[in-house]
């Protein structure tokens, strides 16, 4: 199988190959059992990039967070393939022991037990997880910075910014002299188009910023498992899944469903593919809990989309 070709992201020293491994099923719905084949199998397949957050997976009852880091760093050991693989985790969120935000004291005190549950000694992409207007951006950026100097991170990005908080950001660390974001995260897939369209795009394009999506199956609608109520039950994911089952929805998912009848692939293949055809996209995020499930994601980065199948999927989607 030939290697996927891999991109720069923003101006780092990163290069990322056109999909990312994402975190937030890792110690929820998924156990080291399936998950330590998975990582195996994506990294084998040449890709290199693995997405979590501090506060993976404390939404489910009796999870504290870090659950996801705590897997991703047991597989490092067990696996001895740091060097293979871009970890990229998030800082922000509240965590179940009510710190959150993005001022130099939290993220000090964040990273260390990010590194401690990673087992490693660097973080490649460090991302501030949403906004905290609590903080003035230079001491954020100013932090980011130091730990750059230092070596603990590589690269920082943001994620659930807004265009109009990111063009001030990279303001900030212009006029200062800091480092700069490098990379944003926005929400972004078929059926959520409006975040990521637009002045942020606009923003990412204009300063040459890498872009990372999450949520490119839209909570695995749209890989076409959840096609009426009853298939809340399918998965943990489910009634999130179930609740796009809206006229737009359903016109989405036939849209898709035409596409991936056409070009001979499954509808996640499809999706991933209509994500990687947009140029300003350096690699969706997507997750899998299944061989399958990741052959098909693997799959849509070797799918070209032609302009008929675009066509159909923007109609649907637009």
């Amino acid at each position: 199988m030939t290697e996927p070709s891999r991109r720069r992201l923003g101006r780092s020293d990163l290069s990322v190959a056109p999909l990312a491994f994402g975190g937030n099923v890792f110690g929820w719905t998924v156990d080291d059992r399936v998950a330590f084949p998975l990582f195996d199998a994506f990294v084998d397949a040449g890709f290199n990039v693995i997405d979590t957050a501090d506060v993976y997976s404390n939404w489910v009852p009796g999870h504290r967070g870090g659950e996801s880091e705590e897997m991703i760093g047991r597989w490092l050991r067990a696996s001895g393939r740091r060097d293979e693989v871009l970890l990229a985790t998030k800082v922000g969120m509240e965590t179940s022991e009510g710190r959150k935000g993005l001022a130099p004291v939290h993220i000090r005190a964040s990273i260390e037990g990010s590194l401690e549950r990673l087992q490693t000694d660097r973080i490649d992409l460090y991302q501030a997880h949403v906004e905290d207007p609590a903080t003035p951006l230079a001491e954020t950026l100013g932090v980011f910075t130091n730990l750059r100097e230092d070596g603990t991170i590589r690269a920082f990005g943001a994620s659930n910014f807004s265009a109009a908080r990111l063009q001030e950001a990279l303001r900030v660390s212009a006029d200062q002299g800091l480092d700069r974001f490098e990379s944003v995260q926005p929400r972004y897939n078929l059926l959520d188009r409006t975040e990521f369209e637009g002045d942020l795009e606009s923003v990412c394009e204009a300063n040459g910023l890498g872009v990372l999506t999450y949520s490119s199956l839209a909570s695995g609608f749209l890989s076409g498992k959840y096609r009426s109520a009853a298939d809340a039950a399918k998965s943990a994911r489910g009634k999130r899944g179930v609740s796009r089952l809206d006229a737009h929805g359903q016109k989405v998912l036939e849209a898709l469903d035409e596409v991936a009848r056409r070009v001979g692939a499954s509808p996640s293949s499809v999706a991933i593919a209509w994500i990687g055809a947009r140029p300003s996209v350096t690699a969706p995020i997507a997750s899998a809990t299944s061989p399958e499930q990741l052959q098909e994601l693997l799959a849509g980065t070797r799918l070209s989309l032609d302009r008929e199948a675009l066509e159909t999927l923007a109609r649907a989607s637009g």
